[in-house]
């Protein structure tokens, strides 16, 4: 009985994470769709994706990139 109800767990676990994947995929091509957008209205895309990624961060990670990115240039002479 317990191979029953642990196969039906198994079965409705997989079938979770089959729709969770379509949603994401769904969403995947929404942010494409946007990014495209913006292109077409006359952003910087790669621009815009490296603002999203700083966002993501807390502040101190992203003031911590900042002074390392800061300190790489200096030290190669582009600051």
């Amino acid at each position: 009985m317990s191979d029953v109800i642990a196969a039906d767990q198994l079965r409705l676990l997989i079938e979770r994470i089959e729709r969770l994947e379509e949603e994401k995929t769904g969403i995947a091509d929404d942010i494409k769709d946007v990014y495209a957008e913006a292109k077409s209205t006359g952003f910087d895309v790669k621009t815009m994706r490296q603002i999203v990624r700083l966002r993501k961060m807390e502040k101190h990670h992203r003031d911590e990139a900042e002074m390392l990115l800061d300190t790489y240039k200096a030290a190669l002479g582009l600051a």
